[in-house]
């Protein structure tokens, strides 16, 4: 994604929401450190996420700040929205919490109301326990959350990037399925995967595929390995398939041989509860009520403890390790599904004892009245 992927209009609607909920939140700065907040607001691209980075953002007119690795300065100056581009680093060691001190002191920003993103993977505890001390545990609040809620709902040019990227996606199971073949390694498969993906135009993925096969089938995200294809092999493929960094997820089962009955069995309770998600998506449906609709098929087929993670989520742009927001379909969720918003369906089982599992993965995008199902891939178990 660069600034030319969206109009200026949609990146300035975007940072005036921003600020709207700074305003309601009474902060008066915001510091974005997680890459798809930077890249809502600015369209970056970079690969700064590796090390220490940010972007400034004040409540009101002020200049889009960003403090990045110099490697990526240049990168930031000539394809994002940013204002100001400050490096750290570069051709010597330097602190870059350091560099953050001297930017919020020029800014003004000590003493101020700050909001500070604390995501899992992209804050390093001591920078985070150095922002503290230098911000005022007393002056900074928890802000984690304040981008990711308001693009939880895409807008329309969002929404074609995601049907694009979905599109892409079905193009890639089709060439899987028809690469299946007893003797091919899980690697195989996965670089067929990969290369269907990229030569469609498809950028790379922040999470990598899982493909499993065989006694590893009951891995719920198992790495492809050089293990090959037998007859009789059960397994399941996952992937994701990203334009302008925009993801849509699909999952399927195979089977090379004729399937057991055991095997057809979990693949329709999975698609019972898929189907069953699906009937309660639309806006204003609380998220947990389509996971409800899908434990409570997976418990009457007797196999409720086998429900190895949530039953869906909300879907980004993403940068690695994720795609996901933090929206989800599960125990104890908040959200309230609105029009406009892509969620995941993918209820799953898990069977260790038995190294079997089965999880067919969609996308929707919620609607008034439902749910647009993205893929147009058949859900059925593949057999070869």
């Amino acid at each position: 994604m660069s600034r030319h992927d969206f109009s200026a209009e949609e990146f300035a609607g975007r940072l005036a929401r921003v600020r709207a909920a700074m305003d309601g939140a009474g902060l008066d700065w915001l510091v974005a450190t997680h890459p798809v907040s930077i890249h809502w607001l600015t369209g970056s691209d970079a690969k700064s996420y590796q090390e220490f980075q940010c972007l400034f953002v004040g409540a009101r007119d002020h200049p889009l700040t960003v403090l990045t690795r110099d490697g990526e300065r240049h990168e930031f100056e000539t394809d994002s929205l940013a204002d100001e581009v400050v490096g750290w680093g570069g051709g010597f060691a330097e602190d870059p919490i350091a560099a953050f001190e001297r930017i919020a002191r020029r800014l003004a920003i000590l003493g101020s109301r700050v909001g500070l993103e604390v995501p899992g993977y992209y804050l390093h505890p001591y920078h985070y326990q150095q922002l503290r001390d230098l911000l005022g545990a007393d002056r900074m609040t928890d802000a984690t959350n304040l981008i990711a809620d308001l693009k939880l709902v895409k807008s329309p040019a969002e929404l074609a990037y995601v049907r694009r990227a979905a599109a892409i996606a079905d193009g890639a199971m089709i060439q899987f399925a028809e690469a299946l073949a007893v003797g091919k390694t899980e690697l195989e498969l996965a670089g067929g995967v990969y290369n269907a993906l990229l030569s469609a135009g498809s950028g790379i993925a922040a999470s990598p595929i899982n493909l499993v096969s065989g006694p590893r089938s009951a891995f719920s995200h198992g790495a492809p390995t050089d293990r090959r294809l037998q007859v009789g092999d059960f397994g399941s493929v996952e992937f994701g398939s990203t334009f302008r960094r925009y993801t849509a997820t699909i999952g399927r089962q195979f089977a090379l041989g004729t399937p057991t009955s055991r095997m057809r069995d979990l693949c329709a309770v999975v698609h019972e509860a898929s189907d069953a998600m699906l009937a309660v998506i639309r806006d204003g449906v609380p998220a947990i009520a389509a996971h409800e609709a899908a434990r409570a098929v997976i418990a009457a087929a007797g196999l409720d403890q086998f429900r190895v993670h949530l039953s869906g989520y909300g879907l980004a742009p993403g940068f690695p390790p994720s795609w996901a927001e933090p929206l989800q379909m599960f125990d104890g969720s908040p959200f309230v599904l609105r029009t406009g918003m892509v969620v995941t369906i993918e209820p799953p089982v898990f069977i260790g004892k038995e190294g079997l599992g089965a999880r067919i993965i969609d996308n929707v995008i919620v609607t008034e009245r439902g749910a647009e199902l993205l893929s147009a891939y058949p859900r059925d178990l593949i057999v070869v």
